[in-house]
């Protein structure tokens, strides 16, 4: 019998363990709209009390989490400063300009991670009316197309003091804070207290099969509610998935220091292995990798390694992304790094001819 392929294209293909399927199916639940649900009451004042705010929103998923910040923080007209890479900007549908009417304005970052130095002459004139209103600065750590890396904490604190003395709000990406957290030993309240938002992610890392949560003040969450109900947001018998991430909460926080020692293991595989080479240093649960056109296409090489029961992702012509995750053991993790290694250039050529 051929074992299942080790899925390693994202830390979202996770699927509920026995313990967080029995929490599931015994969560007591109501109607949250009515705010009657016990467990996503639970949830949200567990992950508010986590990240060190008033209050905290369920919500369906990071991209509404994310969204539903820059409403309001926003209005019209307004404009945001972001990352080229980050989430918000490239992966989120353009909802910025679609649902709110807002500009990004977006720099390179260090591979990603923002820094002072390059957006600290970025707010526009306030008295000029030509421009958009600068109103808005959004990070994201660990920056997914940053590798994975964390934000450094000192540039952070520097951004968000400059942000501070400038009036502006300020918003944080945290769909992977949790890798954050068990990487740097800085704990979630410290990352999360610039912020005047902070949206993090139960389905990726901590292995929860839906859902995300945006925190803030009071004020900001009870006007976040209302921004979800207009996004289609507003659950109902939601205790049943917030039961999961109750749990994950609760027992998959310090297990993601083995994602991140397993993606290590891929991170050697690609760098030794021809025609690929490391496009960033691994500090959490995401490997990306660029390939050498002499070898090939991305898409070539995440073809022959499907072959070889190893999924990945191609996410450019010549980029490469791994992930590990709650359903990525160490056994996983040197088997498909020994694929990697042993990828033949004959395959891969052979393909891209075949096409």
């Amino acid at each position: 019998m051929s074992r299942p392929p080790i899925d390693l294209r994202s830390d979202t293909v996770t699927r509920p363990t026995p313990a967080m399927r029995r929490a599931m199916a015994e969560a007591p639940v109501g109607d949250d709209v009515y705010r009657e649900d016990p467990t996503v009451n639970a949830l949200e004042a567990r992950a508010a009390a986590w990240l060190g705010k008033e209050s905290a929103l369920f919500t369906p998923s990071g991209t509404m989490a994310n969204q539903i910040a820059v409403g309001v923080h926003c209005r019209p007209g307004d404009e945001l400063i972001c990352a080229a890479t980050s989430h918000v900007y490239v992966w989120e549908a353009g909802g910025i300009a679609r649902l709110w009417g807002v500009t990004p304005r977006t720099f390179p970052g260090d591979g990603g991670l923002l820094t002072l130095a390059e957006i600290e002459d970025a707010v526009r004139p306030p008295d000029d009316p030509h421009t958009p209103n600068t109103r808005l600065v959004t990070l994201e750590n660990t920056h997914n197309r940053g590798g994975g890396r964390v934000h450094p904490i000192a540039e952070v604190l520097a951004i968000a003091a400059w942000a501070r003395d400038r009036g502006l709000a300020l918003h944080l990406d945290g769909a992977r804070l949790v890798n954050a957290v068990v990487a740097s030993g800085v704990p979630a309240e410290r990352w999360a207290e610039p912020f005047d938002t902070v949206s993090i992610c139960f389905s990726k890392g901590l292995g929860a099969p839906v859902g995300s949560a945006l925190a803030g003040s009071a004020e900001t969450i009870a006007g976040a509610r209302r921004l979800r109900k207009l996004l289609g947001g507003g659950m109902r018998q939601a205790g049943a998935i917030a039961a999961a991430a109750l749990h994950a909460l609760d027992n998959h926080v310090e297990r993601i220091a083995e994602d991140h020692a397993n993606a290590r293991i891929l991170a050697e595989a690609f760098a030794a292995a021809p025609g690929l080479a490391l496009e960033f240093p691994t500090e959490t649960n995401l490997v990306w990798a660029t390939v050498d056109p002499e070898l090939g296409t991305a898409a070539d090489v995440a073809a022959v390694l499907k072959a070889r029961g190893v999924l990945v992702s191609a996410l450019g012509g010549q980029t490469l992304r791994a992930c590990t995750h709650l359903d990525v053991s160490r056994e996983d993790a040197e088997r498909a790094a020994a694929e990697i290694r042993a990828i033949d250039p004959e395959a891969v050529a052979g393909r891209s001819r075949s096409l």
